[in-house]
Order: C-alpha cells, then structure tokens, then sequence
C-alpha cells in the first residue's frame, strides 16, 4: 500500500520502496534514501533515492555507515551505497520509516557531490 499523500517525504527520509537491482529486470523492496528535492514530487511525482544495504556486504569506497539506527527506522547495521541511485514514482513508496542524523546525511551529501557533475 503506497505511503499517503497527507505524510510529507523529505530530503534525507529513510523510506522503504521497491528498489530496482542495476543489473537485472527486477526489483527489491528495500530501505532507500530520499535525496531529491520537494518540488520533484510536486511537479514530476518522482523521488530520487539511493540505495541502503546491509553493513554485512562488502564494503564500497563511498558507502555511508548509518550511524543511528533508531533515527532511520533501521532494525540492522546498516550503510547508504549513494552509487546505487533510482528514480521512482512517489506512488511506490510503501511507507516513511525513519531519517539520517545531520552526521549521516552530510557525510551522504559529500559523496553525492563526488558524482553528480
């Protein structure tokens, strides 16, 4: 069931949606961050996240260790991957679960500036 529109969704939110996988046709329904602005979904109904994984896979260079658990909504260690992003239709998202601290979401936005031009 799609989160309801009287919820807001912010920047930095930790939402669970159906993730899409980079190198197959199928998806997962996963934790995900929200690093798009408000107006996307207001004028596009689209929502740019990045993708939240276990902190027991292998580690990247750029992933962000989620350092409060409780915060984000997160039952397990868990790291932000901010080279796994998607763009999905604000109607998938299934609900709001938690946000990043301020800690997380700059060491986030630092990674992101590493990749977008």
């Amino acid at each position: 069931m799609p989160i309801s529109r009287s919820k807001t969704i912010a920047p930095f939110d930790v939402v669970v949606v159906p993730f899409p996988y980079s190198d197959r046709l199928t998806e997962k329904r996963r934790p995900a961050i929200v690093v798009s602005s408000n107006q996307l979904m207001a004028k596009y109904r689209l929502i740019w996240l990045v993708m939240v994984t276990s902190a027991d896979n292998r580690r990247w260079d750029c992933d962000v260790d989620v350092s409060d658990l409780a915060s984000a909504g997160l039952p397990a260690p868990s790291r932000v991957r901010p080279a796994k992003l998607a763009t999905i239709d604000s109607d998938r998202v299934v609900q709001r679960v938690g946000r990043l601290t301020n800690k997380d979401t700059r060491a986030l936005e630092a990674q992101l500036r590493l990749f977008l031009g």
